[in-house]
């Protein structure tokens, strides 16, 4: 076949190198209707930005231990305020003699998970096995104690980012396998099985996360055999796992729906059985099409962990909330300030796994962007 001469071509458009006047042409003001939104974003962006800047930054209070330095005229953001409490926004009321236990198992989960994030790394299976059933384990001797040498701290006592982590991170990790079987279970050729998923998945979509906590911490004791009552910070991990699995069984059922029926066939044309065909062939596929809404129900999952609240638990929002009626420091920007650190927190958080996300998407090649 002969092939087409190019030579003479310009190169592709998006080839060409650009200047940061032409990217604005084209991207900002490449028409009537644009050029207006970008200048009203740019108005908007004036009007808040600088304030806020103005707020967090400059005209700030940085140092200080007592209410007082923040009693001045004028004065912005009263960091220290936050730094005053940072110990109860991390661990909340977990005794100050034990905190060690908590930094070990935050040390210890971020040796797991961070070279679970790393692609190439060796040993990826025993370490999501470590993460999976050892670490858990691990963490929950740590944290409640009651063994040899670790007194027992309730978790009425656990607060801050402390529980922020401890139900965020449990909600992700069981709702993905939870999510997977029920979207694998709601295409079942076996009608009790198929039933059984929608009615599990419509019930739980069906019902707000504050009505689950709620039911969880209050009601689900009275259903149970007496003298038996679960942890309350258990019931709204249960709670929590089964309300985001169903969530998670959606998006990945969608990506089972865009895999293209050749697929299952050619898997089990080459002799895979079902569940052969689903991990090796299928999953793997449809799992790289929905990264983008897999991570984004678990950040949606990481910032609902501020309605614990509603049964005593205080994650970081709560025990901001919590520290705004102390007397010693009662200051008109105080609320302010707890609220902007917290946002900042979950921001980062949440920052950081959207970047991943779009790390992996590219990795993957499963960007249609060119």
């Amino acid at each position: 076949m002969a092939m087409e001469d190019v030579t003479g071509r310009p190169p592709p458009k998006n080839a060409m190198p650009i200047s940061p006047i032409g990217w604005a042409r084209r991207n900002l003001f490449s028409s009537v209707g644009n050029t207006i939104l970008t200048l009203l974003s740019l108005y908007l962006l004036w009007l808040l930005v600088p304030p806020f800047v103005d707020f967090t930054i400059f005209s700030a209070v940085w140092t200080g231990t007592t209410r007082e330095a923040c009693l001045v005229p004028d004065a912005g953001a009263c960091w220290p305020f936050v730094w005053a409490n940072i110990d109860q926004f991390i661990y909340g009321r977990y005794p100050p003699s034990e905190i060690w236990r908590v930094n070990l198992t935050f040390a210890l989960g971020a040796a797991v998970i961070i070279p679970m994030l790393i692609p190439g790394l060796p040993a990826r299976k025993l370490n999501l096995v470590f993460l999976l059933v050892v670490y858990p384990l691990v963490a929950l001797v740590l944290l409640a104690g009651d063994r040899p040498g670790l007194p027992p701290v309730p978790t009425s006592e656990w607060g801050g980012l402390l529980v922020t982590l401890v139900v965020a991170i449990t909600g992700i990790v069981a709702s993905l396998p939870l999510g997977v079987l029920l979207a694998l279970g709601r295409r079942s050729d076996m009608p009790a099985i198929r039933m059984l998923s929608i009615i599990f998945i419509e019930f739980w979509r069906g019902v707000p996360l504050v009505t689950v906590l709620f039911m969880a911490s209050v009601m689900l004791p009275l259903f149970l055999p007496e003298g038996f009552s679960p942890d309350n910070l258990l019931r709204c991990l249960v709670g929590v796992a089964l309300f985001s699995s169903a969530y998670m069984a959606e998006v990945v059922r969608g990506g089972l729906q865009a895999i293209p029926a050749g697929q299952y066939e050619a898997a089990r044309a080459v002799g895979l059985t079902y569940w052969q065909a689903m991990m090796q062939v299928v999953l793997p596929q449809a799992l790289r099409h929905v990264i983008p809404g897999i991570v984004n129900t678990f950040i949606g999952l990481f910032k609902d962990t501020t309605l614990v609240l509603i049964v005593g638990l205080f994650d970081l929002l709560g025990q901001v909330r919590a520290q705004l009626s102390d007397p010693n420091w009662t200051v008109p920007q105080g609320a302010l300030t707890g609220y902007i650190f917290a946002a900042l927190v979950f921001w980062a958080f949440c920052f950081g796994m959207s970047q991943y996300s779009n790390f992996m998407e590219r990795r993957l090649d499963t960007s249609r962007e060119r």
